[in-house]
């Protein structure tokens, strides 16, 4: 059974808080290079260089998100939320690439010092996009997983990651001020470039597993523990259960074993119940996807059906619902020939 697709409101939503966050990043790229002229601060200019980065992936998340928007057709019959992955691979990589040129440029200051200047106006400018970048990337996240948005969590991600190395930077170059060990300019943009390369890498590899569909342990561990709590008595299995993202849109699908003898009509009111559990456990963000199977004489030991009327075999013991045995592309007949004589 198919369940329609919600509406664009979601979508349009995420589009314009990244139309925020892309504007956000063009001023606190202006405040963090005139930080820069003011105090030739080799850390300070790693931050600068991030914003860039910030900006580049502002608009590539903004196209993404413009195309995830769009309602599915012929040509994307689950949708266009998979370009979310895409931003969020390219935004990853561009981060990694921030970080190599930040150590790239740390290694030619080595060779071609510029002396530091003015470091106390500099640190003001800085603190300041540290907090705006903080709150903007915190209301990235909340919004991102609110609406199932990898494009919006991989931008609130390293706004956040910005800020830290921000953060990182000022304490950095307060040391400096007040010691004049301005080696230490040198050591916090090394640190920096490679803290942000490996945050890159992080961000990079969620993306890559959503293309290739790598399945998410932890929302299907939420799922059988939400489908064993409220497991109905005509619900004999269920098995080959697969959750795929396609940007804010989960789409679900398994086979449901119910009791040979129900009717058509019998059979699709315990699939609506199925898709309404999950429904109102992860809201309407999705679609489902049902194959019903008749239940099995070997069936008959493991069944909590306690008024079946054609039961073969007595009721020995209920099976548990695991990861292993729901994401099985089986009956569990094992378990079940198992408990049975035959």
């Amino acid at each position: 059974m198919q369940k329609p697709l919600p509406d664009l409101t979601t979508a349009r939503q995420n589009l314009k808080v990244q139309q925020w966050i892309t504007a956000l990043s063009i001023v606190l790229f202006i405040a963090k290079i005139t930080a820069w002229f003011l105090t030739h601060s080799l850390a300070i200019l790693t931050d600068a260089l991030e914003s860039i980065v910030n900006i580049m992936a502002g608009f590539i998340g903004l196209y993404s998100l413009y195309v995830a928007a769009k309602p599915r057709d012929t040509d994307h019959p689950y949708g266009h939320g998979k370009a979310e992955f895409v931003s969020a691979a390219a935004e990853g990589t561009l981060i990694i690439t921030a970080g190599a040129l930040i150590i790239y440029e740390t290694i030619l200051n080595f060779i071609e010092h510029r002396p530091i200047q003015k470091l106390d106006n500099g640190l003001i400018l800085i603190a300041i996009t540290a907090v705006v970048n903080y709150v903007a990337g915190a209301w990235c996240i909340r919004t991102g997983k609110r609406n199932q948005s990898l494009a919006l969590q991989a931008a609130g991600n390293h706004l956040q990651v910005d800020t830290y190395s921000t953060l990182g930077i000022i304490a950095g170059l307060l040391i400096i001020l007040f010691t004049k060990l301005y080696w230490l300019d040198k050591a916090i943009a090394l640190g920096m470039g490679l803290f942000i390369i490996y945050n890159g890498y992080k961000i990079l590899r969620r993306s890559l597993a959503g293309i290739m569909d790598e399945a998410d342990m932890e929302l299907l561990q939420r799922m059988v523990v939400l489908l064993n709590q409220h497991r109905r008595p005509n619900w004999v299995d269920i098995h080959n259960l697969r959750v795929i993202k396609y940007g804010s849109l989960l789409h679900v699908d398994c086979h449901l074993t119910v009791p040979w003898y129900l009717n058509v009509h019998e059979a699709h009111t315990e699939v609506d119940a199925l898709r309404k559990l999950i429904q109102d456990e992860f809201g309407d963000a999705f679609e489902m996807f049902v194959h019903t199977d008749g239940c099995l004489p070997f069936g008959c030991p493991i069944c909590i059906k306690a008024d079946c009327l054609k039961r073969q075999h007595p009721f020995q013991h209920r099976i548990e619902w695991t990861l292993d045995n729901l994401i099985s592309n089986a009956k569990h007949n094992n378990e079940a020939s198992n408990a049975t004589a035959y």
